[in-house]
Formats: C-alpha cells, structure tokens, sequence
C-alpha cells in the first residue's frame, strides 16, 4: 500500500515515496526546460516545436500527470485510511491539495502546447516571453510547483508530527523542500528576466519588478521550512543553477535559423548573471529568525527597507562592475549577445537604460519599499498557513 509518510515513530525509516521525487524531477524538468528554450530563441530562434527545450518543458506537465493522477486514483477509489485522512475532496474525486492543484497544472501546460504552435505560425516565429499561450503555459506551470511544494510541505509536516523535527525522515524532507524552492525561485526570476536585465539595474523599475514577490517567497519558505537559513538556501541555489548555465550552455554548438541575423553565433546563449538576491536573503533570514517575537506587521515594516536596501547597495556598483569589458568573461558572460540583438542596442554598447538618480530614483525605491513591506507580510501569512498544512 503507497503511504504519503514512511517515517517511524522513531524516525529511522527514512524513504521517501517516489510520488515526491516525480514532483521534484517535474519542477527540475521545467526549470531547465524554459532557460533552455530561452538560450534557443536567443542563439537559433524558433525553428521547430519539436526542440529537446520545449520536450522538458510538456515533460513537466506529463510528469504531473502522473504522479497527482496516480494520487488522486489511488486514494479515490482504493481508499487507504491513511491516504484518505490526509486527503481533500473535488468534484467526488479524493487526494492531497497539491495532487489537484498540479493536476489543473499539468492539464494546462498540455493544453497550451498546439495553442501555442499555432500562435507563433500566425504571428511569428520568435515572439516575446509574454504572449497569451504562454501565459496559459506559465499559469500551469506554477500551478504544478505549487502542487508539488504544498504535497511536500504536508509530508514533511506530518512527519514532524510523528516523529519530531529531529527525525531522520522529516530533515530529508526538509531538505527537499529546500530544493524545491530554490528550483521555485529560479523560475520566479526567469519570469522577470526581460525587466531586470544588468543594463536595466541603475533604475528603480528593476527592483520594484524584484520586490513582487520575492520576499513574499523568501518569508513563506523560511517559515514553513523550520530553517533558519532557508531564504539564504533557496538564493544560494538560484545564484549556482544561473551560474552553471552561464559555463555549461556556451559549450554547445548553435547557428541562428531566423533573420533579423546581427550577429554570427556558434555557441548558445546562456543567461544573464544572477541578482545578488542572496546578500537581502542573508538580511531576511537574520531578521526572521532574531525577529521572530514580534508581530508579523512590525516584522513586514522593518522587512521592507531592508530587502530593498541590501539589494540595491550590492546590485549597484556590480552593474557598474557589469558594464565594463572586464566582466565580458566565461563568468560573468556579459560578452555573450543574442544573435538578433541590433548594434546600437544598449546590450551591445553595455550602457544603463534610462539610469535614475535623485528624487526619481528614491520615490521608485520608496515604492519598492512598500511592496516588499506587503509581500513580507503576506509571506508570513502563507508560510503558517503551509506550517499547519496536513492535506
């Protein structure tokens, strides 16, 4: 019979079902699927919809498919007492919350695939991030990592109940979870990528883009993981899975198939640097943990200015550092630039894009400020509510 917890009450058994390693591989799949296919569009364009990126990408929502399906089916209709009591109901069907949230996910991503073939044979081969089929992809896409993290969460937490936050099974679980969110962040930032490019980074609209959101992230997952390091973790992850594409990518071959041509590639693109998120993650994490006492609004309060603050103070001067030749590297891989990227293109010339400074600059970083006020404040409020989930 398939459990969703294998520990013993004394917490030697530490196996974890395969249910949650699937949901893991899904969200692994798709995080590297979409840089990739990111890396494709910006090195040969959009040839075919049959490339290896897009296959990670619907192996995702196949891999969803199958472990919510088989969730969902089991407890429905085989009906373990185990299964059932930490299940919910839909529509007459019974299984884990996440198990239905990811299938809606997997449901959505499968259907955006022709949707999506279609759109770029009626409006172009190569069209921005943010397109209607995208949207419906990216909407299945969150709704498949929400699904995996909440089915994790709620094992981990139902481990912590049998066993104690000592045992054996709930710390490998934890450190699943971590995974996990850090996988979850990096496609939070893949999302944003076309706002806060390093030429965009001397104005305040690329750290109100950051704020939306990500200290809402990084306050849940502290919260609901019991890690006291876990916003540094989870940026820590993002900052070495962008830097390993950043020397990985480059080392396959890649020749543009679609005009505009500027430039003569024969490698692939890979991404940006990463944001610096770690240095206000450390700041975060030090609060939360030393702060933990006080009332979430009076922790959201001091949250804000010192996410906003940290970020700037380190992204700053290292976009400067950025612009410069010296930076133009294997590393750093600013000297990478997209095949269809025109001469005169601020990316080229390795120039700000409408730099901010003055009153400008502080009235968007004080907005930047409110914003991650709210979303602190609405992480903690998410990241108890994950703590007591059971189902």
């Amino acid at each position: 019979m398939a459990t969703l917890t294998t520990a013993s009450p004394s917490g030697t058994n530490v196996r974890i079902p395969w249910y949650l390693w699937c949901a893991a591989l899904a969200v692994t799949s798709v995080t590297i699927g979409a840089h990739w296919d990111v890396s494709w569009h910006r090195s040969i364009g959009r040839d075919t919809f049959w490339t290896p990126a897009h296959m990670a990408i619907y192996l995702c929502g196949v891999l969803a498919g199958i472990w919510s399906g088989y969730l969902i089916l089991f407890t429905t209709f085989l009906r373990p007492p185990q299964m059932v009591a930490s299940s919910v109901r839909v529509f007459g069907l019974r299984g884990p919350f996440g198990a239905f949230l990811a299938a809606w996910g997997g449901v959505a991503m499968l259907t955006s695939a022709p949707f999506d073939n279609w759109w770029h044979n009626a409006y172009g081969l190569d069209v921005k991030i943010v397109s209607p089929p995208h949207a419906v992809l990216m909407l299945g896409i969150w709704a498949v990592c929400l699904g995996a993290l909440f089915l994790l969460v709620a094992a981990m937490n139902r481990a912590e109940a049998a066993a104690g936050p000592q045992s054996a099974q709930f710390r490998h679980l934890q450190w699943l979870m971590i995974y996990l969110s850090g996988l979850l962040l990096v496609l939070s930032m893949f999302f944003r990528m076309e706002y806060t490019w390093d030429v965009y980074l001397h104005s305040a609209s690329a750290y109100i883009v950051c704020t939306l959101g990500t200290p809402l992230y990084f306050a849940a997952i502290h919260v609901a993981s019991r890690n006291r390091w876990a916003a540094t973790s989870i940026a820590a992850f993002y900052t070495l899975f962008v830097c390993g594409l950043i020397l990985i990518l480059p080392l396959f071959p890649a020749e543009p198939k679609l005009g505009p041509v500027y430039r003569h590639l024969t490698q692939f693109i890979p991404p940006k640097f990463p944001l610096l998120l770690i240095i206000p993650a450390i700041a975060i994490d030090l609060l939360l943990t030393y702060a933990k006492e006080w009332k979430p609004w009076i922790i959201a309060i001091a949250a804000g200015p010192i996410f906003v603050l940290t970020l700037v103070a380190a992204e700053w001067p290292f976009a400067d550092f950025l612009m410069t030749k010296t930076a133009a590297n294997r590393f750093f891989g600013t000297g990478y630039v997209d095949y269809g990227m025109p001469p005169t293109s601020k990316d080229v010339l390795r120039q700000f894009v409408e730099p901010e400074q003055g009153i400008v600059l502080w009235k968007g970083l004080f907005m930047a400020m409110l914003y991650a006020m709210v979303f602190t404040w609405l992480g903690l409020a998410l990241g108890r509510w994950m703590k007591k989930l059971q189902r």
